[in-house]
Parts: C-alpha cells; sequence; structure tokens
C-alpha cells in the first residue's frame, strides 16, 4: 500500500468516476484502474462497487475512505514538521445550509491552513444535497438543523445513510428584514404582521420537501411566496421588495453587510416546536481529519451560546 494508491482511491470517490479521476489525476484511466485493483487486492477488501453504470463506494469502501483520509492527513502533517514543506495540496469540503457562522469558521480555515498550495470546498446547498455529500463522503462535514416538526424523518434518512448528528447550538426563530422595513423598528414581529409582506425561502429542488426546508413553519400557508437559491440573492429582495424570512437570527454584518436586521418572532404556543437545534453531521465510519477538526474548532467561535 502507497500514499499514492491512497490519494487515488480518494480522487475516484470524490469524482464519482473512474475517467473523470483520471483526468483530474493526469494520468490514463487503465493504470488508475490497475493501482486501485492492486491496492484491493492487497488490502482484501473491496472498495468500489463496480455496475455497467459506474462505480460507487461499498460499505467497506466508506470505512476505508475514512481512514485513507486520515493516513493521507498524517502525512502532511509529517511533511509539515520534518520536511520544512507544506506538506502538499490540502483538500477539505464542507456542505452547509446558508449559514454565516459556516462562513466565518471557512475563512479561519483557510487563514489558518491556506498555505502555498489547497483545494478547499463551501458548499451552501440544498438539505438533501447536504445529507448526500456527507453520506458519499465527497464532503467531511454537513451543517443542518433539526427541530420537532423535521426531527423523525431526518434523523431516518441519516441512519439510512450511516451519518450522525451533533448538535452545536439551539436557535429561537427571527425574522430577517432590511433595515429601512416598515417593522424593523419592532422588538418583536408577529406572523400576522408579516402577512403583507413576501416571503423568501431556498428552494430545495427535487426534494422540495417541508421537511427538507432551510426555513421553520415551512408549512405555513403564505399569500406572497418567492424562492431563491443563494444567499446574495435572497437579501437583496429582503432589500428590494421589503420581503422578510424566518430563520436562526444569526447574522454576520461583516459578510452581510448592514442593511439586514434578525428580529424575533413572536411564539404561538409550544416554544421547543419553535426551536431549531443547529448541528453538524458526519460519516459514523469516518475519521475526522485535522482540517475537519479544526474547523469544528473555529465554528465554536461563532456560535450563539
Amino acid at each position: 500500500m502507497t500514499l499514492q494508491q491512497l490519494k487515488y482511491v480518494v480522487a475516484v470517490a470524490e469524482a464519482g468516476t473512474i475517467t473523470e479521476a483520471a483526468d483530474r489525476l493526469y494520468i490514463s484511466q487503465p493504470s488508475l484502474t490497475n493501482a486501485i485493483h492492486e491496492l484491493e487486492k492487497e488490502m482484501h477488501v473491496q472498495i468500489f462497487n463496480r455496475t455497467n453504470k459506474g462505480i460507487s463506494l461499498s460499505k467497506e469502501g466508506e470505512s476505508f475512505l475514512g481512514y485513507a483520509r486520515q493516513v493521507l492527513e498524517q502525512a502532511a502533517v509529517l511533511e509539515d514538521k520534518y520536511k520544512g514543506s507544506s506538506g502538499g495540496k490540502k483538500q477539505f469540503c464542507v456542505s452547509t445550509q446558508h449559514y454565516s457562522f459556516a462562513v466565518n469558521a471557512f475563512v479561519d480555515l483557510i487563514k489558518e491552513y491556506g498555505q502555498e498550495e489547497y483545494d478547499f470546498s463551501l458548499r451552501e446547498t440544498q438539505t438533501y444535497e447536504i445529507i448526500e455529500d456527507v453520506g458519499r463522503m465527497r464532503s467531511e462535514i454537513g451543517i443542518l438543523f433539526l427541530n420537532s416538526f423535521n426531527e423523525t424523518v431526518i434523523r431516518k434518512i441519516l441512519k439510512a445513510n450511516d451519518l450522525e448528528f451533533h448538535p452545536l447550538f439551539i436557535a429561537e426563530p427571527h425574522v430577517f428584514i432590511s433595515r429601512k422595513h416598515p417593522l424593523a423598528g419592532r422588538a418583536v414581529i408577529t406572523n400576522e404582521e408579516l402577512e403583507p409582506y413576501p416571503y423568501l425561502s431556498f428552494e430545495q429542488g427535487e426534494h422540495n420537501s417541508f421537511y427538507f426546508s432551510e426555513e421553520i413553519f415551512s408549512v405555513f400557508e403564505r399569500k406572497k411566496n418567492i424562492r431563491v437559491r443563494d444567499r446574495a440573492t435572497l437579501f437583496n429582495l429582503l432589500i428590494g421588495l421589503n420581503g422578510y424570512t424566518v430563520c436562526s437570527g444569526v447574522i454576520d454584518r461583516n459578510l452581510n453587510g448592514e442593511d439586514i436586521i434578525a428580529v424575533p418572532l413572536a411564539q404561538d404556543g409550544n416554544a421547543e416546536s419553535a426551536a431549531m437545534h443547529i448541528g453538524y453531521i458526519i460519516h459514523s465510519r469516518g475519521v475526522l481529519s485535522r482540517l475537519g477538526q479544526t474547523y469544528l474548532e473555529a465554528l465554536q467561535q461563532y456560535i450563539v451560546h
């Protein structure tokens, strides 16, 4: 077993196909295929399932991939310490719902490890894709929320994908609005007061279920609905149309500017049912890399205690 073979396994897992991985690695497809076959034979493990439709990680392969990444990280640490080099190009990917604290922690990670070469990815994406990314080990960490409404469904899907949810903090529902919004001066805003204004939410694509919504109270009927894909568009519409969205209330002025504010939303009924338990998911068979551990430590600096 060589470090190069482990790098090949990681590359194929991330690319999803032998062909694309070979292109990224600048080697021939047969050479890559043979290297992985030799590794599987030596280690007595089938890392990839092979079908007419392509390849996918086997159950054993998912576990092997986690250890392979850990070995590669430790090799990089040794090179950092004893060779005085950067230890090669560092790679890390996190998938997340649209949270400013996730971006802040990502910035801190790059400041600490973004030396001469790195390949980091921050995927602000749909909820189901977050679960899929971590389940297939395209991302090491995923960030999303659970509450009394979606928890049963989401936990069932996490279990089916061998994923674990770890809580970070509990957030109470807030309304994001423009600083110039007619309701901006209120200490608390009610759902009835919001009724005349456009409601903004992040679309969930093929999995546009209430259970995958980033916004709580997703089952509420609203007269004016606008769905978007990215945070910048959502904030521009909040300002331009006096729109609003309902979320965690965690906002960063350095990232999002001074024009957006968070106002507590009046809670009707059980407060616990409205609480957002924001946390991260990881693969149960995976082993957190040094970069993953550093990212989680950076998150602690920005979360609400």
